[in-house]
């Protein structure tokens, strides 16, 4: 029989710390994947002779079926045992990453990380909803911190290490190098994490299931195809009009069941609806970010694999230096004045970046990079503690995996989205006067394949052109990306609770009792 675990009685329990020890390792494995693959596409685009458009799959095959799975792998995990689905996503992760790092096509490789995508979608919402079983409102926030923080740790790895792996192996040890940081997250899952269930969760719907998956896939098809084939192309028109129509079916049917898989009822919480907004934002703005920088640091500045990962930590240490700091900041101001200087933070660094030039060199970058690094600290971490508290206590582990579900959208929809901005702006912008048509249409493909274009012809202009064009893309999606995180800032500051995070009372959203429960023998 199933008991139910009280939060009293889990402060009491020192174990609850060992676990999110078990719950960090399996983040630095997906916060690590994250940016070693970042780090890697130039030289993937360059060995590989893939397209911009098969760059951005390369990153969104992953993430759209993260997004599209991530709600029902969390109800498995709930009905089946949490430790035993994080696991079973870590075995798939890897089986994912092997078959990533044997390809000699991009097709496969994109396969591979669609496979490396379901076993994150079982990762991420299990780390997320195991939480609040096992964290009063009291610890939570700074619980939430030590996961944010994990996962960005993982963010610096992934480029360093492999930027040093690119140096000297082959493209596909960026893959490898998931084998044993899968072991230690497997290891600690088994041997610190309790299993913990709630078998009265909802079942999985296979056709909700279905919706989710076609419907983003056919959205983040139609932007990725949008800059080739232009926005009033039939095929863009008709997925377009086909995502709308999957999406909107999936709302009217989750809207009608008794137990509904994706519970819309929760975004009429105006806690959780308008955090869930200020994190998915966040994810948009972080995920375009880390998308169209390492080309600018590998082609534009030309710095190496290694190089552009080094070149990446002022950001990744203002994130971490936020995560940590949230807390105390939080208890002392409120989440909403929090929240709202983070986001406007983010948008001064977005502005500041979007006026980099072919001239500007690192210390310019590295100047908006910090900034914006303490923006999404600030944000993010306030946010999500927000939207997880401001539920009520039975419906937590929905609440969770719906919170994962949009951020992890809003991070397919930013790499889809920005890219494709970044990919129409250079294109247009780029001089390819006096090549051959094929030359020319190669050169349009990305800055690393006209870098190669140049290179061959040696042509010093065409090197020039590509550097200017993919300058002038970058400061396009950095300011869509400024005008995003402000418009979202204000309304943080308009309709935002004013919650101090770590003196909410029982009554005001934040769980008494634990939604999961524990095993016996645990």
């Amino acid at each position: 029989m199933a008991t139910v675990t009280h939060l009293d009685e889990t402060h009491q329990n020192p174990r609850r710390w060992w676990a999110l020890g078990a719950l960090v390792a399996s983040m630095l494995v997906l916060g690590f994947d994250m940016t070693i693959l970042n780090v890697a596409l130039p030289t993937m685009a360059g060995e590989l002779g893939a397209t911009t458009s098969q760059q951005q799959w390369m990153a969104d095959s992953y993430v759209v079926v993260f997004a599209s799975l991530m709600l029902p792998a969390g109800l498995l995990g709930d009905r089946f045992g949490r430790r035993r689905m994080l696991v079973t996503g870590l075995v798939v992760f890897l089986a994912g990453s092997v078959v990533g790092a044997l390809a000699d096509d991009v097709n496969w490789v994109i396969a591979a990380r669609a496979v490396m995508g379901v076993g994150a979608a079982l990762v991420m919402p299990l780390a997320m909803s195991v939480l609040p079983s096992l964290f009063g409102p009291a610890e939570r926030t700074r619980a939430v911190g030590v996961v944010s923080a994990a996962s960005a740790l993982g963010l610096p790895l992934g480029p360093i290490i492999g930027g040093w792996l690119l140096n000297h192996f082959w493209w596909g040890s960026v893959f490898l190098i998931n084998v044993p940081m899968v072991a230690i997250g497997v290891a600690a899952c088994v041997f610190l994490l309790p299993e913990t269930s709630d078998p009265a969760s909802p079942k999985v719907d296979v056709l909700s299931t279905a919706l989710t998956a076609t419907g983003l896939g056919a959205l983040i098809y139609a932007i990725i195809e949008a800059p080739d084939r232009g926005w009033g192309d039939p095929l863009v028109l008709a997925l377009s009009a086909l995502a709308v129509v999957l999406i909107g079916a999936l709302v009217l049917r989750e809207r009608q069941v008794d137990r509904p898989m994706l519970d819309m009822g929760l975004l009429t919480h105006r806690g959780f609806l308008l955090n869930a907004i200020a994190a998915t934002l966040v994810m948009f703005v972080l995920s375009g970010l880390m998308f169209v920088l390492p080309p600018y640091l590998q082609a534009v500045l030309g710095n190496d694999a290694f190089g552009t990962g080094l070149r990446l930590l002022p950001m990744m240490g203002g994130l971490i230096v936020a995560a940590r700091a949230a807390q105390p900041v939080v208890e002392r101001f409120g989440s909403r004045a929090v929240v709202t200087a983070g986001l406007v933070v983010l948008a001064f660094a977005a502005l500041l970046g979007s006026r980099t030039t072919v001239d500007s060199g690192y210390g310019f970058t590295a100047l908006w990079l910090s900034i914006a690094g303490l923006g999404f600290g600030f944000s993010v971490v306030p946010s999500m503690d927000g939207a997880l508290g401001a539920l009520p206590s039975d419906r937590a582990g929905s609440g969770s995996g719906l919170l994962m579900t949009l951020r992890q959208v809003g991070g397919a929809v930013g790499i889809a989205l920005l890219g494709s901005l970044l990919a129409g702006a250079f294109r247009d912008r780029l001089d390819v006067t006096g090549l051959p048509a094929p030359l020319a249409h190669t050169a349009g493909e990305s800055v690393v394949a006209a870098h190669v274009v140049a290179e061959r012809t040696g042509s010093a202009r065409l090197i020039a052109s590509a550097n200017a064009s993919y300058v002038h893309g970058m400061g396009l999606v950095l300011l869509v990306c400024g005008i995003a995180a402000l418009a979202t800032a204000l309304l943080a500051a308009t309709f935002l609770p004013n919650t101090p995070t770590g003196r909410r009372s029982e009554g005001n959203g934040a769980p008494a009792v634990a939604p999961a429960t524990a095993d016996a023998g645990q």
